[in-house]
């Protein structure tokens, strides 16, 4: 599944000075199956907002971004839902786990809608990032970079053509960065995927394709 932006300007970076000199920002991009992209931009310029914008988040922006043969502004509820389950996955910056659910539990609730991974994967995959023994820990307990692995874990238990991440090992330590790098290099190239990390910094986690300097 390719991706296309075209011209994408959000409404409230209309009027800021110099917008335009951006490599993201009113750009025309593509971004073709299992790419490997970086985006870096400093606090303030966007990211964020570029990442909801591609995961159809915010509509509220100039230009179109293209997933496939999908125009995400002419997409309804429904397909968008069925872009999102099959096509797109994502590790939000505020994570957005349920507070009230368990760590295990807001792996479930992605991996029994989505049937691709078994709960004996997603349970490795816990133990792996160092979180065998915070599994029934509600999300509200857990540290930040705790909860950041099971956002992760959480986005791998679905089939995805591209896996969309945005500083997603801000608040990890050397080892946990590492484990986590691995298994998501693991789990992209199982799916044949594409991915797409939002950082504020240039970093070599991944073997980038593109470099998208915001």
């Amino acid at each position: 599944m390719q991706l296309n932006v075209q011209g994408v300007l959000p409404e409230f970076l209309t009027d800021r000075p110099g917008i335009r000199s951006s490599g993201v920002w009113c750009a025309d991009l593509t971004a073709k199956p299992a790419e490997h992209i970086s985006v870096q931009a400093v606090s303030g310029a966007g990211k964020t907002t570029f990442v909801h914008i591609l995961y159809g988040l915010r509509q509220t922006y100039a230009g179109s971004v293209k997933w496939g043969e999908q125009t995400l502004s002419d997409a309804d509820p429904e397909k968008l839902a069925r872009i999102r389950s099959t096509g797109l996955s994502i590790v939000f910056q505020d994570l957005r786990l349920f507070p009230g659910l368990t760590a295990w539990e807001n792996i479930e609730v992605k991996r029994s809608l989505t049937g691709i991974v078994t709960a004996e994967q997603a349970v490795a995959w816990l133990e792996r990032l160092g979180l065998a023994d915070r599994r029934n820990a509600l999300a509200a307990t857990l540290s930040y970079g705790e909860r950041q692995r099971v956002a992760i874990v959480r986005a791998l238990a679905q089939s995805f053509n591209w896996l969309i991440m945005d500083e997603p090992f801000s608040h990890l330590d050397h080892t946990n960065r590492e484990n986590a790098i691995v298994l998501i290099k693991e789990v992209v190239q199982q799916n044949n995927a594409g991915l797409i990390l939002a950082d504020l910094n240039a970093n070599n986690y991944f073997s980038y394709t593109q470099t998208w300097l915001m």
